[in-house]
């Protein structure tokens, strides 16, 4: 797979697809800790240190999305959304990945999520992953929820009561799940 990958937004913006470099870590780490800090999306009530990012976050493969043009020089680019893939299991069932994604708040609805979901699965795939699983999407995260199905994800499951919101909601965890081949 050639990277980057190009998609204009609903806004008209242009925007590329790419690995994150280096410089991009700190700006990530950022925006998941603001997402964090939200507290309706991530497990996490903290915000994660650098040491916990990098075991988190950068395991694997780790990408972002930004204005196109924007090189990755040495200063950190402005980061619109980012995501990781990484297997979601060990050893005999590494063939199913899991992936995580977050969207600057103020640029959501624009259709980076939907970019970024759409060149995980081509990803997932171009990597030899045969299906996504993601093990804790909240119930009240209706536009995930709407995605994922969009993308061809199934519910296989529910968690009761698996996460307590930062405003005190308790609700359940969905788990889905996409076979990537037939």
């Amino acid at each position: 797979m050639k990277f980057p990958l190009y998609k204009v937004l609903n806004n008209g913006t242009t925007v590329e697809l790419d690995y994150m470099q280096p410089q991009e870590q700190e700006v990530v780490r950022a925006l998941l800790n603001d997402v964090i800090l939200e507290g309706k999306t991530y497990p996490q009530k903290q915000p994660l240190s650098q040491a916990e990012f990098s075991t988190y976050w950068l395991s694997q493969d780790a990408f972002v999305v930004r204005a196109s043009g924007q090189k990755a020089t040495s200063e950190p680019q402005e980061v619109l959304g980012a995501f990781y893939l990484k297997p979601n299991f060990p050893g005999r069932c590494s063939h199913i990945c899991n992936a995580g994604f977050i969207v600057q708040p103020g640029l959501r609805s624009q259709g980076i999520g939907r970019f970024m979901g759409e060149s995980m699965l081509l990803i997932a795939a171009s990597l030899g992953y045969e299906a996504v699983m993601f093990n804790l999407v909240f119930e009240s995260n209706i536009p995930s929820i709407k995605l994922w199905k969009s993308l061809g994800f199934d519910i296989i499951g529910s968690i009761p009561h698996a996460a307590k919101l930062a405003d005190g909601q308790v609700v359940n965890a969905l788990v889905m799940y996409r076979a990537l081949r037939d």
